[in-house]
């Protein structure tokens, strides 16, 4: 079982910049490809990012592709997502997910508790 955890979340600007991080414990974490969804109220979990066991492979959301950037350190089991330039649109709760195949099938198999992120104009 892994356990993930998010935090960075909070109040910001138009504008403005934040860093997710989400700590993974328990399996090894290096195993799994992570992912960051975010949820608004009243609409669909929709995919952010995700990147591969080792960090080589991204993938991204048209809608945050040049904003956003994930990023992990295995060595801290952590990943981060640095979120620049954001708009009120990208006010949501923020999940990362863990999942051996995540990257290839979008299927996760763990999720953290979410992190409110709120972009005011």
């Amino acid at each position: 079982q892994v356990q993930l955890v998010e935090s960075g979340g909070g109040l910001v600007q138009a504008g403005g910049s934040l860093r997710l991080s989400c700590a993974a414990s328990g399996r090894t974490f290096s195993s799994y490809a992570m992912g960051w969804f975010r949820q608004a109220p009243g609409k669909e979990r929709e995919f952010v990012a995700a990147i591969s066991w080792s960090g080589g492979s991204t993938y991204y959301a048209d809608s945050v592709k040049g904003r956003f950037t994930i990023s992990r350190d295995n060595a801290k089991n952590t990943v981060y997502l640095q979120m620049n330039s954001l708009k009120p649109e990208d006010t949501a709760v923020y999940y990362c997910a863990a999942g051996v195949y995540g990257l290839t099938t979008g299927i996760y198999d763990y999720w953290g508790q979410g992190t409110q992120v709120t972009v005011s104009s």
